[in-house]
């Protein structure tokens, strides 16, 4: 049982007796003007005559006596019960009210307790313990905190599934001659309904596989949170337009509390609502209905762009988010940019658990000519995918891939077998900008000769991303970018898993990867270790308009011992457009031979 015992007294709700500190809205404001009252009291004496609305014509002595019960009505709520109150109209739109508050009511006892099954519910005994009218024993008397407990009360029950619940005494005692006043609030919660039959409609994916995802099963206790989150998985999957998982309650009839009953002795602890005698029959049930209609089967998506990076880009997309009733997925992509054009896919499979575990499988091919590096690369990627409830992801994966390239003056035509696993975690409260949040990216990978490769190596990424902010005006982006290749064949390895650095995520103030080891006729040949890292300060000036200063820092080149990082610095302006953050900077390089100024532009989050 959940219970918060304080001495009983008999006592009587007014019919005023409304606890809230919002009147209703009218059509015309009365300007009010509270004189010996201030704080949350005189604003809502305000709030009161906010809503009286005074006709043009009328006569303004006749609205004295309204007034002065509005303001009554609105000081009882903060424990004034007796006031002296004079009203002086200025005019049809304002008036002075003077208020003398008079002494004020005192509580000096709460009773508290909730009956039934939710007696023994945690749930019921941490919301008493957190309310405020709790605290109420000695201090002056808020309306508010009863009317804010009884709503809490209500919504709970409703949210764990006491269908039935009802007060058996919901009372508030006011003695304005003693100033003093005592609470009663007693909830019979009735019995906990648990989830029943659960039926889908609309679906064209096999029912075992929405049944993978939900979170609760027929008998377990409901849970409004347990439908919100099946809810929010049926979306996430991508099969479906619309979903929709609804309780279908339902409700019995009520018997009414006896108009005269009267309150509990605080020694009182019977459980009402049937005791041992509910404890007996069979949990009551709520069946759930589970509507759906399914995606379109085709997508197509169109997106044009442009970076100082490479340029103006664009990109097509063709999406199937399902291609059968077991929920196989399927997505293809044409990316073309001056300097790489690629066209690749990728095949999902979903497994028992549809949302955290599948199989996927990553084809493609990519053309790339950009500064010293010419490369054609052919690549097949089967992959196991783990999502895990921290947040977490994890990939498993073997790369198959040739690639013909030249890099400098350095060519080859590599075949590669690439195991490798990565992690990966990104949590933000806003994906579009957020104002905190963070993002951990490892990646591990190697291959042998001994796997068919043509060469021997292993590589490692990782890189660490974190947003803060003070207030609403200040915000911070930290980036650090650490790669490394342990390999005794670095000529052969191929362009796309060398490092380069430089550019707009990057190094900004430098070229896009112009920032690595280079050959005697200055030739870049890309490098084995790779580091970066970007400081960044930028301040709000108006609505979605920021400014920004940054210093960044790196370089990609063969040996730790022997590397000297590149060094930029510079300003820019953030824009929160309704597609996503724009970003324009202007940097400069402090270890470049023309030491010029260089432009940068991107659109997107910064991760």
């Amino acid at each position: 049982m959940c219970e918060m015992t304080r001495s009983s007294w008999a006592l009587r709700l007014s019919p005023w007796l409304l606890g809230a500190l919002v009147a209703p809205q009218a059509a015309q404001a009365l300007d009010a003007e509270v004189r010996g009252l201030g704080g949350p009291a005189a604003d809502n004496v305000e709030a009161y005559l906010d809503a009286l609305d005074i006709p043009a014509n009328a006569r303004l002595d006749i609205y004295d006596s309204e007034v002065m019960s509005r303001v009554s009505d609105a000081l009882r709520a903060f424990g004034y019960y007796e006031p002296q109150i004079s009203v002086d109209f200025r005019d049809r739109d304002s008036v002075v009210v003077d208020i003398v508050p008079g002494e004020r009511v005192i509580v000096r006892n709460v009773y508290v307790r909730v009956e039934g099954e939710g007696g023994q519910d945690d749930s019921f005994q941490r919301l008493l313990d957190a309310s405020e009218l709790l605290k109420d024993e000695g201090r002056p008397l808020l309306h508010a905190h009863y009317e804010t407990l009884k709503t809490q009360l209500d919504t709970l029950a409703l949210q764990r599934g006491y269908f039935n619940s009802q007060y058996r005494v919901h009372r508030l005692e006011v003695r304005p001659w003693d100033h003093s006043a005592n609470v009663y609030l007693v909830m019979d919660s009735g019995r906990r309904y648990h989830f029943g039959e659960v039926s889908y409609s609309g679906s064209q994916i096999r029912q075992e596989r929405l049944e993978a995802m939900r979170p609760f099963q027929p008998g377990d206790p409901y849970l409004t949170d347990d439908l919100a989150l099946y809810n929010s998985r049926l979306g996430q999957a991508g099969w479906f337009r619309s979903v929709s998982v609804r309780p279908r309650l339902e409700r019995e009839a009520q018997p009414s509390a006896p108009a005269g009953a009267q309150a509990p002795s605080p020694d009182d602890t019977s459980q009402g609502g049937g005791g041992e005698q509910e404890a007996s029959a069979a949990a009551p049930e709520v069946p759930v209905d589970v509507s759906l209609i399914a995606a379109d089967r085709h997508r197509f998506e169109t997106g044009i762009g442009f970076a100082t990076d490479v340029g103006p880009r664009l990109q097509l997309t063709w999406r199937q988010p399902w291609r059968n009733d077991l929920g196989h997925s399927w997505e293809n992509r044409l990316y073309l940019s001056s300097p790489r054009q690629t066209l690749g896919g990728m095949y999902k499979i979903p497994l028992d658990d549809p949302l955290r575990d599948s199989y996927e499988f990553g084809y493609g091919f990519e053309n790339l000519d950009d500064n010293d590096t010419r490369s054609r690369r052919l690549f097949f990627t089967p992959a196991r995918v783990w999502q895990f409830d921290n947040g977490w992801s994890q990939r498993v994966y073997v790369r198959v891939s040739q690639e013909n390239f030249t890099q400098a003056d350095q060519s080859d035509n590599v075949f590669l077998i690439t195991p490798g696993v990565s992690w990966g975690r990104t949590a933000v409260d806003d994906q579009r900008f957020p104002m905190h949040g963070n993002r951990q990216d490892l990646l591990i990978e190697g291959s042998s000769d001994q796997l068919g490769s043509d060469i021997t190596f292993l590589r490692s990424v990782f890189t660490t991303q974190w947003i803060e902010s003070i207030g609403n005006d200040n915000r911070f982006f930290v980036r650090g970018n650490v790669g490394a290749i342990e390999t005794d064949d670095f000529p052969r390895m191929p362009p796309s898993l060398r490092f380069f650095a430089g550019g707009d995520t990057s190094v900004r103030g430098y070229s896009y990867e112009t920032l690595a080891p280079r050959n005697d006729d200055g030739e870049l040949l890309g490098g084995q270790q790779m580091f970066t890292g970007t400081l960044e300060y930028q301040r709000r000036v108006t609505g979605d308009w920021w400014s920004a200063a940054f210093y960044d820092f790196g370089d990609a080149f063969d040996s730790w011992s022997d590397s000297s990082l590149k060094t930029a610095a510079g300003l820019g302006v953030r824009w929160i457009s309704p597609v996503g953050p724009i970003r324009f900077d202007i940097a400069h390089p402090f270890d470049d031979e023309d030491n010029s100024w260089r432009i940068h532009f991107a659109i997107g989050p910064e991760f």
